[in-house]
């Protein structure tokens, strides 16, 4: 049985969305960025080693092998800061760009004079460059290096008495196929970004219609005898020193009106008046579905007697909570079963991997004490990708 003290409801604030990274579907999307990127840069150091080893002088390699290296590293950090930010995707740290433009303009005369072809080491390790700029700047920034970054190409090829032509077609040929290839990346990453936040929306929406519900319910419960209490005692106070006996019953019946709205409330805060299980089951599924994920019900023909269902619609409630708000599910399915004097509602999910959230830090727990009080049990649990709720109250 899950034990714990957090108050259990559907109508709990969601996650901000700065805490999107903190899920694992969010993490694995900003590794894939960044694995994206990082093959972009290195399938161009690669090309520059291959054109490296054809330079004869191995000092002249070392030199070389040193500033690729530099120049690597140094977009390593930047991007790794700039794709594990939030949000999408977060310009790199000052001082990693002030590295990678150090390690840029070293690269130049460490890199260009290397190789059979003077200049076209440089012009490979220069694509590295532009594949890289719109991950680690603004766009408008970003076209400004990839600009930059031909020019020094051509630069370097001509002041080394290499083919100019072949430098620059390397360097934007390359350097823009790379950029695509992140651009794709990063476009996917803040779609679902932007499908996170847009779910975390729904729920939040979800909760306020609740508690305009609850308000209406209010409403709906006292409007009447609060206003018919407000009349009677401007009633009472003008025939106080006319009529005595009419104040009296006017007095009178104001009490019982008071007495009226609050054995109403009483009732209503008690539970008598709460949701029903049917309706919140239908309710919960909505807004799943409106999230994306498919949803399926299960109920019996007859409703539960309010002794049972009290208990399970706040499982119901947190177990729909938490899976728009920890898990990155696909489907779930909601059983409802009555099995004699005991109903066993089962909620589950395929929003639960191995790196699955923590059970502890949702509400789930803080409902063992309310269910071990109604004469039932919760269980949680994980397998194969899925995560399964389980609530069994019987009557007493």
């Amino acid at each position: 049985m899950v034990t714990g003290t957090r108050p259990a409801g559907l109508t709990q604030t969601p996650a901000a969305p700065a805490d999107a990274l903190s899920t694992p579907g969010m993490r694995r999307a900003s590794l894939c960025v960044l694995a994206g990127a990082a093959s972009g840069v290195a399938a161009c150091t690669l090309l520059a080693a291959l054109e490296m080893r054809r330079e004869p002088d191995p000092r002249w390699i070392v030199l070389g092998a040193v500033g690729a290296l530099l120049l690597v590293v140094a977009l390593a950090g930047a991007l790794y800061r700039s794709v594990m930010s939030w949000p999408a995707v977060a310009p790199a740290a000052r001082w990693l760009l002030a590295g990678c433009a150090t390690a840029a303009v070293l690269s130049v005369p460490l890199v260009g004079p290397v190789g059979g072809t003077p200049g076209r080491a440089w012009a490979f390790v220069g694509a590295a460059l532009v594949g890289a700029a719109p991950l680690l700047l603004p766009m408008r920034y970003a076209a400004t290096l990839m600009a930059a970054t031909v020019l020094v190409a051509a630069a370097t090829a001509w002041w080394l008495g290499g083919p100019v032509r072949d430098a620059v077609t390397v360097t934007v040929v390359l350097g823009l196929s790379v950029a695509v290839w992140n651009v794709l990346h990063l476009w996917f990453w803040t779609f679902r970004a932007q499908a996170r936040e847009g779910r975390d929306a729904l729920a939040r929406l979800a909760a306020a219609e609740e508690r305009l519900r609850c308000a209406r319910d209010v409403y709906a419960l006292l409007a009447n005898e609060l206003s018919a209490l407000v009349l009677k005692a401007e009633l009472a106070s003008r025939l106080a020193l006319v009529d005595g006996e009419r104040t009296r019953k006017e007095t009178v019946e104001m009490r019982a009106l008071a007495a009226a709205a609050l054995a109403r409330m009483r009732e209503a805060v008690h539970g008598y008046r709460s949701v029903g299980l049917r309706e919140q089951a239908h309710t919960v599924a909505r807004v799943l579905r409106n999230s994306g994920v498919r949803c399926t019900v299960t109920q019996p023909e007859q409703d539960l007697p309010p002794a049972l269902t009290g208990p399970l619609v706040s499982v119901l409630r947190e177990a729909g909570t938490h899976v728009l708000r920890h898990g990155e599910a696909r489907w779930c399915t909601i059983e409802i079963v009555r099995e004699g004097s005991a109903a066993r509602l089962t909620m589950v999910n395929d929003g639960a991997g191995a790196g699955g959230p923590d059970i502890d830090r949702s509400g789930l727990p803080g409902l063992a004490d309310r269910l071990r009080e109604a004469g039932g049990t919760l269980r949680t649990w994980r397998k194969d990708g899925t995560f399964t709720v389980e609530a069994t109250v019987r009557a007493g």
